[in-house]
């Protein structure tokens, strides 16, 4: 009897099968394979990446990538602004400006304006970062006096500095009042003084965008840093040259970088104060005024883009080897292979 009991009993539980399935056995499924799920894993990612970039690749490539193309295009041809181009010149455009005096000056005014823009922006920049970066009284409104500037339109500063500076205007009119009147001069249209000029206007402009970065990477740095220096005796000065300095290299190089992309592609201001006509005597005309001048004004808008693709291709050019010299360090561990 107890056998039977025995029997019947196992019969009963394999009739109810596992728990959860209904009361009738059935088996599991395997769980799918690591390798499947991963390449789910990796297809939703990209699936998400290219949702979430398209904006802004599709903006990229309809106000960058495909005006620089229309320019080439229009650069083969001599054409007049309206109707479909037909007159084609083929190279002769940028012939003719690789071999145009005046365009060999305007671009010797960016790379002076370059140079100078990092000489004197740079240092002073980092002075006032440092002088800020202390715990001194006013020091918050010092900070937004620097920078208004540079948040004011091009347009204001330009039309300001221009009826400031000319022969009868505030500047000369103020060295005549205070007994300097031997210093008066023309600032404007003296070849002589015109670029520095505009490299103090340059600089009054947008030396405050560098001392914010400078500011910002200066806080990055931990104060232990600074501390444990002191404490091994380090002077001040010692602690910038060899602790601040050092730290701040990204940030430097950052601002380089944009500066000399800015210094190349320079037209608002040049073209507000001294104009397209008196640039060119002045001495202070850059590659963007050249285009305008030659391009648009001159009724040859065949000759225009092909100077702006010459601007477009000097700009990629120092940019790529800035990256590849200059930010090399920065950008190297930035991006993660094999994390997609």
């Amino acid at each position: 009897m107890s056998d039977t009991l025995g029997t019947d009993t196992a019969e009963g539980r394999r009739s109810q099968g596992t728990p959860g399935t209904g009361g009738t056995a059935a088996s599991v499924p395997p769980a799918p394979p690591r390798a499947a799920a991963r390449r789910r894993g990796r297809a939703r990612t990209r699936l998400e990446i290219a949702a979430l970039s398209a904006p802004a690749v599709i903006t990229f490539l309809a106000f960058v990538i495909f005006p620089v193309a229309l320019a080439a295009y229009y650069g083969f041809y001599q054409w007049k602004g309206y109707g479909k181009p037909t007159d084609w010149v083929g190279l002769n455009n940028y012939r003719l400006i690789l071999t145009d005096p005046a365009f060999h000056d305007v671009l010797w005014h960016n790379g002076l304006i370059l140079v100078l823009s990092l000489l004197i922006q740079g240092p002073l920049a980092i002075v006032l970062a440092l002088l800020l970066n202390q715990r001194i009284r006013g020091r918050s409104t010092i900070r937004v006096l620097i920078f208004v500037p540079y948040i004011i339109s091009e347009v204001i500063v330009g039309t300001g500095w221009s009826l400031m500076l000319q022969s009868n205007g505030a500047a000369n009119d103020l060295l005549h009042r205070i007994g300097l009147g031997s210093l008066e001069a023309d600032w404007l249209s003296d070849p002589d003084l015109a670029l520095w000029t505009l490299m103090a206007i340059i600089t009054w402009k947008y030396v405050g965008f560098a001392v914010i970065l400078m500011l910002a990477g200066l806080q990055s740095i931990p104060d232990e840093i600074f501390e444990a220096a002191q404490i091994d005796g380090a002077s001040y000065w010692q602690i910038q040259r060899r602790i601040t300095l050092p730290l701040l290299g990204p940030t430097i190089r950052i601002w380089a970088f944009l500066s000399v992309i800015g210094s190349l592609q320079l037209f608002d201001l040049v073209y507000i104060i001294w104009g397209q006509y008196v640039s060119g005597t002045a001495g202070t005309s850059t590659m963007a005024i050249y285009m305008l001048a030659q391009g648009r004004n001159a009724g040859n808008y065949g000759y225009g883009s092909a100077v702006a693709v010459v601007m477009f291709v000097i700009s990629l050019a120092v940019a790529l080897v800035y990256q590849r010299f200059v930010l090399r360090r920065d950008l190297k561990g930035a991006v993660t292979e094999g994390t997609v």
